[in-house]
């Protein structure tokens, strides 16, 4: 459903399509929504007497989005409590997503850590479709085996793209790649790094130490994207809590190119 009153302040009622399990802490709700969105936006979700919380679109259908939500606090415990049929309150979407037809010609690196894969979920499976799709380089990372997120995903993009799925740690036996994103950055089989565009997303050390990487690889700064979902509450600029300098994270981002980005010092 959309907002049928056009009023970005008034929340509207969204029907659960279905539930789907990745952790024990880590649930994507399908939820019914006709209009235009783009990954890397998101949306207030609201339970009464509970508050709202700021979901950023991890997938994108046909009069639906997906919306992977992990439960750390007094709004997503109760999120989790609703199940297929019922309804969550939508506001939204907001923010500056990524445009996915800037990615579709060339050579393109993603690098997503934990739940940052969900804003980058629909730019990797928008790259996953394109003709060069060999040439679309996506590294992975989580926590262990067990936080992986998106794994019919992870098994569809390993045969689309080049794939790099890694764990920090792993238990013994365990025979994937092991170690943080950054390591395996220099690996990457790039002919033309000045031409390359490259998408990062995850935590902040993690973004950090990704873009040194990939500017020490030779990319150019303006080639690179960055999401900076800080202290998202109102999701209009009123609030005030995510404004970095003169930006205001909910509104100029949360997508942002490296280039704006490397100035906004919280």
């Amino acid at each position: 459903m959309s907002n049928m009153n056009n009023n970005p302040y008034i929340p509207f009622p969204s029907t659960i399509k279905e539930v789907i399990k990745h952790t024990d802490k880590e649930y994507t709700f399908r939820m019914e929504f006709t209009g235009d969105v783009k990954p890397g936006q998101f949306f207030e979700v609201s339970i009464p007497k509970y508050g709202e919380a700021p979901i950023s679109v991890s997938g994108i259908g046909d009069d639906l989005v997906d919306l992977t939500i992990r439960k750390v606090g007094r709004v997503t415990n109760e999120v989790f409590e609703k199940y297929e049929g019922q309804t969550l309150l939508m506001r939204g979407p907001y923010g500056n997503g990524f445009d996915t037809d800037e990615y579709a010609d060339g050579e393109v690196i993603v690098v997503a850590g934990g739940t940052g894969v969900s804003p980058v979920r629909g730019v990797i499976d928008a790259l996953s479709l394109t003709e060069d799709a060999k040439d679309k380089h996506v590294i992975v990372g989580f926590k262990s085996p067990d936080d992986m997120l998106f794994r019919k995903d992870l098994e569809r993009w390993d045969e689309a793209l080049d794939l790099i799925l890694t764990v920090d740690g792993a238990p013994e036996g365990y025979t994937g790649n092991i170690g943080l994103v950054t390591e395996f950055i220099d690996g990457i089989p790039i002919r033309d790094v000045t031409k390359t565009k490259a998408v990062v997303v995850g935590p902040p050390p993690m973004m950090k130490f990704t873009v040194i990487g990939l500017l020490k690889k030779g990319l150019l700064e303006e080639n690179i994207w960055v999401s900076q979902e800080r202290k998202m509450c109102c999701g209009l600029g009123k609030c005030g809590h995510c404004r970095i300098g003169e930006k205001y994270v909910c509104l100029d981002g949360p997508v942002f190119k490296y280039t704006e980005s490397k100035n906004m010092l919280d």
